[in-house]
């Protein structure tokens, strides 16, 4: 389906994408190469851990890295004139926090300080609903919601972190705590010898979901092919979800609207969905199911309470074994509460201040997914 926008294309740019491998990455590329795409570019360079396997195209440059890497940071933000950060461990509790905190919080530390010192002019950020989350239910909130004062786990609070200093990175030459000296650097000086200030933005999606979703419905069918399907809580509780290419879509309109001079967004974050509040369970069923699996027993729901004490013997059990293996469960209490809680909100100030609008439909996202998945062992 595509998506008419105004004012399309103000100029041409060169991209740098961190963990543009990854799930969320891949589809952002996947629309800057869209025939609709609303951002045109001279450069996409992805940087990643990982190597990329999407699409080919020549201006597409790959570069292997670490965001934990300070000069390979910087490197790669050298000649780009907008940054996308959506590189981060997404982590529910069972992963060394020391690495949790390296690549969330100090390789965002490490990309606010490459664009200042190369001149970039924009940069995006990924941020999370969960740096907002303290591990109660959160029932309409808008973007007035303050930051916690405790956060569940070091997920929570580096996506926080991590959020805060990009915002508070927003029109300063300068971010907080780097020693840089900006005035002898000739790359930051615009023509008028002013020194050019970053903006900056941060988008919040709901749960993603979609083709190749790393984090969901891969273990759903897994647990349906095996014959015993459970969930968690009383399906009473309600959260809201995103298909990737929306929050994919969403990037290129929020970076659309800065290189269009639109200072509404800039400094700010935002929530971001497509669809109305649903059970967790109850929306990925419909997925499992229309991929042609069974789902059996039909209603079985493990009570909140008791899949908690559950989640912490299976975190108890990846910490023991951690000296032999690494081994990151899926399940943990972070995940029970994550599932048992009420979490709503609206993407209207995302709408009426840079035009948020979901490019896919709710059935064309659910083709989209149900299809990648039809036939296939439940981890392609």
């Amino acid at each position: 389906m595509q998506i008419s926008d105004s004012n399309k294309n103000p100029s041409r740019c060169s991209i740098l994408l961190t963990g543009g491998a990854g799930f969320l990455g891949r589809a952002i590329v996947n629309e800057l190469l869209s025939a609709d795409s609303l951002v045109d570019f001279s450069l996409l360079r992805i940087f990643d851990v990982k190597t990329f396997d999407g699409p080919s195209d020549g201006r597409i440059e790959k570069v292997i890295g670490d965001i934990r890497d300070e000069n390979a940071v910087f490197m790669a933000c050298q000649g780009i004139d907008v940054v996308i950060h959506s590189a981060a461990v997404v982590d529910w509790g069972t992963r060394p926090e020391e690495e949790v905190y390296a690549v969330n919080y100090t390789g965002t530390e490490h990309v606010v300080k490459a664009c200042l010192t190369n001149g970039v002019k924009h940069l995006i950020y990924t941020s999370s609903l969960d740096a907002i989350y303290a591990g109660k239910s959160l029932v309409d909130i808008d973007e007035s919601i303050p930051y916690p004062a405790k956060h569940p786990n070091m997920y929570c609070r580096s996506k926080k972190m991590a959020e805060k200093l990009v915002l508070e990175s927003n029109m300063n030459p300068l971010t907080s705590g780097a020693n840089i000296d900006l005035s002898s650097n000739p790359s930051v000086k615009q023509s008028s010898g002013q020194p050019i200030c970053l903006s900056t933005c941060a988008l919040r999606p709901a749960d993603v979901y979609g083709p190749g979703d790393p984090f969901h419905i891969g273990s759903l069918i897994e647990m349906a092919k095996g014959g015993f399907y459970v969930r968690l809580g009383d399906g009473t509780s309600l959260s809201q979800h995103v298909f990737v290419g929306n929050i994919a879509r969403a990037h290129l309109q929020a970076l659309h609207a800065l290189m269009n001079g639109k200072t509404a967004l800039a400094g700010n974050a935002y929530f971001i969905t497509d669809s109305p509040p649903s059970n967790f369970f109850r929306f990925f069923d419909a997925i499992v199911e229309g991929a042609g699996y069974r789902i059996k027993p039909k209603n079985i729901w493990i009570p909140r309470d008791i899949a908690f004490a559950m989640g912490a013997i299976a975190e108890f059990f990846a910490i023991l074994i951690r000296p032999v293996k690494k081994y990151n469960p899926k399940f943990s209490r972070f995940a029970v509460l994550y599932t048992c809680n009420n979490f709503t909100f609206t993407s209207a100030k995302a709408a009426n201040d840079f035009g948020f609008v979901p490019k896919y439909s709710k059935e064309e996202a659910f083709e989209l997914t149900v299809g990648y998945y039809r036939g296939s062992d439940g981890n392609a």
